[in-house]
């Protein structure tokens, strides 16, 4: 839930992807990294020497078994713009991923290149399993069953189990891929991403003022960017209870509007 395709196929992953992550402070800088997930398994413990091994904790060790998505680097590094990304993966037939935003912090940076990395990995592991499945003939096929009526939408089902702050870090990524959407002016990817947006917002406390953030996100203008911004941090501010924060910030939206 957290990868959104820029290019390539979520159904088919190729098992190398650029993952891009805006900054949360500020959506101009762009943060990146490489996830690779090896062709064939390895494990890292193997390749240890014998006293190296016998200092590692043996519940790190069974972590190190078998190696899926890794992130290279293992953190998000700012350095390269948008465009130079786009045009890397490319000319190098790599998936490229948004994956939301980010702050500054390292640790948070690392954290994320990992978890999005292991969700890629189980990407790629469907695609693969499914692939090595042997196709049945149309004959052979079973018939779907039909979907009862009253049966409810499961990615509805999966955002209300969210908690606040994954909401509103889903939110985040959302607005980022809007901006996305109205520079390459990629009319039918910003219809999908309002409706997503659209969809998050009602499911969040009015104080976090949803339907502003979707409406600023969608704006083509420079102002509807700051505002969107202004808005997810006004958001957060109020999660983390920093109220002492907020005046200003209520400010600056002011005066964007007037």
């Amino acid at each position: 839930m957290g990868i959104q395709f820029l290019r390539g196929n979520p159904q088919a992953p190729r098992g190398h992807a650029i993952f891009i992550a805006r900054s949360r402070s500020n959506s101009r800088i762009v943060y990146s990294t490489y996830c690779l997930v090896p062709p064939i398994p390895m494990s890292i413990a193997k390749y240890l020497p014998p006293l190296f091994a016998a200092q590692i904790p043996s519940e790190e060790l069974q972590g190190a078994e078998n190696i899926a998505g890794m992130p290279i680097p293992p953190m998000l590094e700012e350095g390269m713009s948008l465009e130079q990304l786009e045009e890397l993966a490319e000319r190098r037939s790599d998936d490229l991923c948004d994956i939301g935003s980010t702050s500054s912090e390292e640790v948070e940076r690392m954290q994320m290149a990992t978890m999005c990395s292991q969700e890629y990995a189980q990407l790629y592991a469907n695609y693969i399993s499914q692939a090595a499945q042997p196709t049945r003939k149309p004959a052979e096929a079973a018939i779907p069953e039909a979907t009862p009526a009253g049966e409810l939408d499961a990615e509805e089902l999966l955002l209300q189990t969210l908690s606040e702050r994954q909401k509103l870090a889903e939110v985040g990524k959302l607005v980022g891929m809007a901006r996305y959407a109205l520079e390459g002016q990629d009319k039918a990817l910003l219809q999908d991403t309002q409706r997503r947006i659209e969809r998050l917002a009602r499911l969040l406390p009015d104080k976090y003022r949803g339907s502003e953030i979707v409406k600023a996100a969608i704006s083509p203008t420079e102002r509807g960017a700051k505002l969107a911004e202004l808005y997810l941090s006004r958001a957060y501010k109020l999660l983390d209870e920093e109220y002492a924060e907020i005046p200003g910030i209520e400010n600056a939206i002011r005066e964007l509007k007037e």
